[in-house]
């Protein structure tokens, strides 16, 4: 089972998760996410889709899931997770040059468009950036390495932690389980990519035309 097939499958890997383990479920959606969010080298785990997937599960009586407690689990593993990358972030800034070797384990080019976001948009990045792949994984650590007062950094931690996963587990419990959703579940796990990264390929974008115009 590859990376790609587990994201665009989701859904039925999860039902194999959940009829494997059992409440043991809850323990992994949390670590996956945590993982997500909180490990600066792993922004490709899913984080939308596995939220939207399990909350459409748990709209379905027969897998025993409980919406409230995925939802609780999700929403702290958020927020934990952002809480360590943010102090990965001061870490390797205050390690400098003795782990340099650190930095060549992060995708600099989702650390400069995160950095890019960031110096656009200010603080408020924490909460944006929750509803874009890639782009949240590297906003806490770069606040982090910024130095921003760790008050601040809660704050919007909390509040974007909560919004995030408050959205998708809304939406996969009330839609997730209707039949036409079920029967085009890889499309619409494509469809939340394509979506979540339209705010990257902006940024990118407009880089692109300022260097050109840079250079005539």
């Amino acid at each position: 089972m590859t990376l790609i097939d587990f994201i665009l499958h989701i859904d039925d890997h999860l039902v194999t998760i959940v009829n494997q383990s059992g409440g043991w479920s809850y323990l992994i959606l949390f670590a996956i996410i945590f993982i997500e969010t909180g490990v600066v080298i792993f922004p490709f785990l899913p984080g939308d889709s596995l939220i939207f997937a399990a909350s459409a599960m748990a709209a379905n009586p027969k897998y025993g899931l409980n919406i409230w407690l995925i939802y609780l689990i999700v929403a702290l593993a958020a927020i934990l997770g952002d809480t360590a990358n943010y102090e990965i972030g001061a870490w390797s800034t205050r390690a400098g040059e003795k782990h340099s070797w650190f930095n060549k384990l992060i995708n600099q080019n989702n650390r400069l468009a995160a950095e890019k976001f960031f110096e656009r948009h200010g603080p408020i990045t924490i909460v944006i950036g929750r509803f874009i792949p890639f782009i949240r994984t590297f906003v806490p650590f770069i606040s982090g390495g910024s130095k921003m007062h760790y008050g601040k950094f809660i704050a919007y931690n909390i509040i974007g932690g909560l919004l995030w996963t408050g959205l998708f587990t809304v939406i996969g419990f009330f839609f997730g389980d209707i039949p036409v959703v079920k029967d085009h579940f890889s499309m619409i796990v494509i469809a939340i990519i394509l979506v979540s990264v339209v705010p990257i390929a902006i940024v990118a974008l407009k880089k692109k035309i300022s260097l050109k115009k840079e250079f005539h």
